[in-house]
């Protein structure tokens, strides 16, 4: 079993920033992707960025150039810098984890979420 802890959500003004968190423990596994999701509501979960265990990033086209994904392996976190924060980034974030385990079997995981809202 994999647990992830998600933090650093809130409210913060248009053009502001804010840095989540979010980390993974357990045990007998490896991470081979982590990533942060958000819900917006009555929207569906989508892709905001995502980190390889090498390092390879992917970012949602609407984030590009404005957010972060960053890791520390030691540490089995992964980080998200959120700058220049728009209303329309409102949404509950929740981090995801593929982990692998020594028996060959592998699983995704979510964290519980963390609200972030975007507004004056």
């Amino acid at each position: 079993q994999v647990q992830l802890v998600e933090s650093g959500g809130g409210l913060v003004q248009p053009g502001g920033s804010l840095r989540l968190s979010c980390a993974a423990s357990g045990s007998a596994f490896r991470i081979a992707v982590m990533g942060w999701y958000r819900q917006a509501p009555g929207k569906q979960r989508e892709l905001v960025a995502s980190i390889t265990s090498g390092g390879i990033t992917n970012y949602a086209d609407s984030v590009k150039g404005r957010f972060t994904i960053s890791k520390d392996n030691a540490k089995n976190t992964v980080y998200l810098q959120m700058n220049s924060l728009k209303p329309e980034d409102t949404a509950v974030y929740y981090c995801n984890a593929h982990a692998t385990f020594s028996s060959g079997s592998s699983r995704f995981y979510w964290g519980q979420g963390t609200p972030v809202t975007v507004s004056f």
